[in-house]
Formats: structure tokens, C-alpha cells, sequence
């Protein structure tokens, strides 16, 4: 029952914003009710669980938006955006561009959030299709997936790494398992599938965005290449050093807290504004009224994005309130498979319902963990990255995400579920298929 609602939930999801019209937001609203009521949770807990979902998924993304998108402005007002652009193009050339953006984010994502790495990265995408001509969607999926894949599989990543834990896995052979793994996968899912879909859907940018992206200016304006690489990339240095912390420093050591503090993705995203502010900003010709006014303007572009994402962090918690996620969780142990497909199988179900990759991960590890000590044969490396393809599985309107690279490249729901979908789709079926096929290699 539980199932039939949900997959009714989803239903008039789609009917609300494709038929009707209605603003995703109200209609993510609208049916985390439905859901509530329909599973008999009590009213008061509905309203709670709906408080909690948005207020949870905004506590971090707005932040993370906020700065991200001012950082983002001041790299394209300043040329930073078209420095980089620039020099990928000319370094890998126009037609190859897209594989360039793939590796790019598969490197910068290793230590940083997925949000973290999108909003960084984001003014390059819209640079570069706006200097080249290419299609943004040739430009953007392979940045997604690349970010997507690190997210979902390679560790320190938190639902990654908690999944190390659970299983008792060896952090340095997950490591490397994920990114033999992993790039195949992200080149699937990305250059390959976007040079693909890329002829299929054609997409308007939003003009929010579009518009305020800047080309043509002589290279004397342009700040150089490797001060803005090193502003860019200030972010993923300090929680890089975060990483080493957790890693190498004992738990109790000052140092440790200090470095994980300012390794903090807000902390570290705040801090590298600030370098901005200089490196961006004065340093360019640029007085602070400027420099505020600019910071500014990027805020009104982000707060429509983010009201849709909280509705789907609120769509997705009164989801996982209601209890769906247990019960996919029973049917699926039922199976008798190998550990390594229960874990793909368990972590995708519960993705596919809750919409949280996170979630689903820690959730199947969980699940499977107990099973793996009665089969000894299953390498627990193989298993965090089973876990990980499943949880990426299939995201849609009850995904945060979803909304987010919707909102962003200004797609339609079904042009999303063409693309981003698809994409999130052919990284986990492609990271199960790889992890078998590194199975038969690894006792």
C-alpha cells in the first residue's frame, strides 16, 4: 500500500507541473500532504515533517547557493569565467571540450560537496557554451556526472565514507576501486551520453543567467589563469586539508578541529569569497560599492531554485517519515542474490522512493552489512561501491537534485527526466556493471 501511494504521489507530481501548470513548488507542497495523510500519519507530524524536510535540505544548500552564486558572479563580471573557458578550449580544443569539463569535475568534486562543486563550476559551463556555441547540455551533463560519480562513490564523501565504515572497509582500496570504477562510469554517463542527448533535446538557457554571461572582452582584461585557478580552487585545497585531518591527525588534537572547521564546506566557501573579493574584485579595478552591488545581483536568480529544491527536501522527508523506505527495505532483503546486486538493489529501490541518495546508501549498507559477514567471499570495497551506483539510480521529482539542475540549465520535468535523469541512471547501472567486472579480479 505504502508503495501504491507513493508511485500515486509521483503521478500527480508530473500531472500538476506538465498538465496543469502548477508551480513545482506549491505542487511538491501539495503532494508531500497527499503522502502524509495517505499513510495515516498524524496531522501534527505531517506540518512538522514537511518544516523539517525544507528546513534541513535549505540549512545547507542556501548557504552553500549563496556563496557559491556570488563567488560565481564575481568570477564572470571580473572574466575570470572566460580566463578558464579560454584556456580548456584552447587546450583541448573546441570539439573536446565537453571532456575536458568531465575531468575537471571529477577532480574538484574528490573533496567537495555535489552543490559545492555545481555552483563553482557552473560559470564555466554557461562560459563556455556561450564562447564555443556548443550546446549547454553538452557542456553541463559531463560536469554533472563527473560530480555525480564522486559524490556517490569515492570516499571522503560522507555517505561514502560512512558506508566504509559500516562495512569495515579499507579507506585507501576504496579509493582506488572508485576511480577504476568510476571514470569509465562518468565518461558513459557523461561526454558519451551528452554528446547523445545533446541532438536529441534542445534547450533555452535561462535568460537570468544567459544573460549575465559576458564574452569577447581582449585578454589584457582577463585575469590570469593561475591566480583564478587558485581562487576557484581555494575551496577544495582547504577541505582537502580537512580530508588529511580526518585521515592522519588524532581525533582529539586541536589542529584536527581547526582544520575540519575551516575545511567546512560554508566555512571554506565563505573564505574563498573573501579571497575573491581581492583576487576578483580590487585587484581588477573594482571599488567595494561595486563589489556589493554585484554580490547583490546574484541573489534574486537563486531564490526561486531555492524554494523548489526545499520542496523537495520536504517531499522527500515526509517520505521517509511515512515509512517506505523500511519497507522497500524488507521486500528487497527477501531476495536471495549476490551481496554485491542486494546491495545495488537495496540502495536503488530506496532512491528511487525517497529520493535521497544519502539515505539510501547509509540505509542499504546498513541492511546488507549483516548479510556480507555470512558471505565472506564479498570484498566490503566493492560493496561501498555497490551501495553507491544503486543510491544515484533513477533521480526524479523526489529528488533535491532533480529540482536543482532543472531550475539551473532552465529545462522542462520532461526534459529533465531525458537528461538527468537518464544520466543518473546509466551511473548506477554502469558502476554495478564495473563493479562486477572488478569482482572477478578481486578476492
Amino acid at each position: 500500500m505504502l508503495l501504491g501511494i507513493v508511485f500515486v504521489a509521483i503521478l500527480l507530481l508530473l500531472l500538476l507541473i506538465t498538465k496543469l501548470k502548477v508551480n513545482p513548488f506549491i505542487a511538491l507542497m501539495i503532494v508531500s500532504f497527499f503522502v502524509g495523510l495517505s499513510t495515516g500519519m498524524p496531522l501534527d507530524k505531517i506540518v512538522g515533517s514537511i518544516q523539517a524536510g525544507l528546513g534541513n535540505t535549505l540549512g545547507f544548500i542556501a548557504i552553500v547557493l549563496g556563496l557559491g552564486t556570488m563567488l560565481g558572479k564575481l568570477m564572470e563580471e571580473s572574466g575570470a569565467a572566460e580566463r578558464v573557458a579560454r584556456t580548456l578550449i584552447n587546450r583541448f580544443g573546441k570539439q573536446n571540450v565537453h571532456w575536458a569539463m568531465m575531468f575537471v569535475a571529477f577532480i574538484v568534486g574528490i573533496p567537495v560537496f555535489f552543490q559545492v562543486g555545481f555552483v563553482l563550476l557552473l560559470p564555466l559551463v554557461f562560459t563556455i557554451a556561450k564562447e564555443t556555441g556548443i550546446s549547454l547540455l553538452k557542456i553541463g551533463l559531463p560536469l554533472v556526472a563527473g560530480l555525480s560519480v564522486v559524490h556517490g562513490l569515492v570516499p571522503p564523501h560522507p555517505a561514502a565514507m560512512a558506508a566504509v565504515g559500516i562495512f569495515k572497509a579499507d579507506v585507501g582500496k576504496t579509493i582506488l576501486y572508485s576511480i577504476i570504477v568510476g571514470l569509465p562510469t562518468a565518461i558513459l554517463a557523461g561526454p558519451v551520453f551528452a554528446s547523445f542527448i545533446s541532438k536529441k533535446v534542445k534547450i533555452t538557457p535561462p535568460e537570468n543567467i544567459a544573460n549575465t554571461v559576458k564574452i569577447g572582452r581582449k585578454d589584457e582584461e582577463l585575469p590570469g589563469f593561475g591566480i583564478t585557478v587558485i581562487t576557484i580552487l581555494f575551496p577544495v585545497f582547504l577541505m582537502l586539508l580537512s580530508t588529511f585531518a580526518d585521515i592522519y591527525l588524532p581525533k582529539d588534537a586541536s589542529s584536527r578541529m581547526v582544520l575540519n572547521f575551516i575545511g567546512n564546506p560554508i566555512t571554506s566557501l565563505l573564505i574563498s569569497v573573501l579571497l575573491s573579493l581581492f583576487t576578483f574584485g580590487l585587484w581588477r579595478g573594482f571599488s567595494m560599492a561595486q563589489i556589493g552591488k554585484y554580490c547583490d545581483q546574484s541573489l534574486p536568480a537563486v531564490a526561486s531554485i531555492l524554494m523548489v529544491i526545499g520542496g523537495g527536501g520536504a517531499f522527500n522527508k515526509v517520505l521517509l517519515d511515512s515509512g517506505v523506505g523500511a519497507e522497500i527495505a524488507k521486500l528487497a532483503t527477501a531476495a536471495q542474490l549476490n551481496p554485491i546486486v542486494l546491495g545495488w538493489l537495496v540502495a536503488a529501490l530506496i532512491r528511487v522512493a525517497t529520493g535521497s541518495a544519502t539515505v539510501a546508501m547509509l540505509t542499504a549498507a546498513g541492511i546488507v552489512a549483516p548479510i556480507l559477514a555470512m558471505s565472506p567471499g564479498a570484498s566490503p570495497e566493492l560493496m561501498v561501491l555497490a551501495t553507491g551506483a544503486g543510491s544515484l539510480v533513477l533521480s526524479h521529482v523526489n529528488d533535491a537534485g532533480f529540482w536543482m539542475i532543472k531550475e539551473y540549465f532552465g529545462m522542462t520535468v520532461q526534459e529533465t527526466l531525458s537528461t538527468w535523469t537518464v544520466l543518473e541512471t546509466i551511473i548506477g547501472v554502469a558502476g554495478l556493471v564495473f563493479t562486477l567486472l572488478l569482482s572477478m579480479f578481486i578476492a
